[in-house]
């Protein structure tokens, strides 16, 4: 039984650890962009977009299309780059184990 105690404590330390890396990594951001950097798009580690940047000169009235697809190029990098570093950050925490619904 006492290996079950300890066993609980660790536990709750790991999951007091992941709540203050949820917040760390809701300060931290990751950046992508599209069209040679004419869209800047920002997401934060809540895979939350906090900005998006538009050049001026690739707004074409004439060809909206392709600026739909760049932003949503963009938006999309932005959260796959925000995914791998909380993924990283949260391997560095639970020392590589694979916790399903942790990452």
């Amino acid at each position: 039984m006492k290996g079950m105690a300890k066993m609980m404590k660790q536990a709750q330390k790991l999951q007091s650890k992941m709540v203050k890396l949820q917040d760390e990594m809701a300060e931290k951001t990751a950046e992508a962009t599209a069209g040679g950097g004419m869209i800047r798009v920002v997401a934060n580690g809540k895979q939350q977009i906090i900005s998006i940047q538009i050049e001026q000169e690739v707004v074409d009235p004439e060809d909206v299309e392709m600026l739909q697809d760049l932003v949503l190029a963009a938006v999309n990098d932005a959260l796959v780059k925000s995914q791998e570093m909380v993924s990283e950050e949260m391997g560095k925490l639970t020392g590589g184990l694979n916790i399903p619904g942790l990452t």
